[in-house]
């Protein structure tokens, strides 16, 4: 087993990033998983102690922070991360065509059919309470994200982000309002932020 404290090999991180956003899709699906098991896995697959896996993907959970990504929230983002882990997480996303965490919340609806899907309804909760706390990641460490990555990527990834979010909400107050019979009132919903940047809301 590589001593402690041994940096990791592009190997080793490509592997543990590809494992993360495994997760992280299921988190975000909706779709029930074990973080232990995925850790017995990449044990195994890698060879590096459970503590050494768990902290690599809090330090994953950091670099996603930095991107303006969505991120495991089992996970709290960690610092101390190296450049080599910030490259591995951009490698995934720059060969990862089809990464759109929201827009892939989909199930298939009471049907064997596989080519039958709907919207999957979003839980709200409540709103989230100011806390005066540092922040998780230090500062730092976000700046040498930003400095890594590909700002015009970066940006176009969290504009992709944004508008598929907006869409999801966008199709879930429209279901809300046809499951409660009022038809006439989902079809006035309107994706305002599409036609009215300053509007200062994105659906209306």
């Amino acid at each position: 087993m590589p001593a402690r404290g041994d940096d990791w090999s592009d190997l080793e991180i490509d592997i543990a990033v590809a494992d993360y956003f495994s997760m992280l899709a299921d988190e975000l699906n909706g779709t029930k998983y074990n973080k232990a098991e995925h850790n017995r896995g990449l044990q195994q697959a890698i060879d590096r102690s459970r503590g050494s896996i768990e902290f690599k993907h809090q330090n994953i959970s950091a670099v996603l922070l930095g991107l303006g990504q969505p991120w495991i929230l089992g996970y709290k983002p960690a610092s101390n991360f190296q450049n080599s882990l910030i490259l591995g997480v951009l490698r995934f996303l720059d060969s990862t065509t089809n990464w759109n965490p929201i827009e892939n919340r989909k199930y298939i609806a009471g049907s064997s059919d596989q080519t039958l899907f709907e919207n999957r309804t979003l839980w709200v909760g409540p709103p989230p309470a100011h806390r005066n706390e540092l922040p998780p990641v230090q500062p730092e460490s976000l700046d040498r994200v930003i400095d890594l990555g590909d700002p015009a990527a970066r940006d176009a990834r969290n504009r992709t982000l944004g508008d598929a979010g907006e869409r999801c909400v966008l199709e879930h107050e429209m279901m809300t309002l046809r499951n409660a019979g009022r038809t006439d009132l989902a079809d006035k919903v309107k994706w305002t932020a599409q036609d009215n940047m300053a509007a200062g809301y994105d659906i209306g």
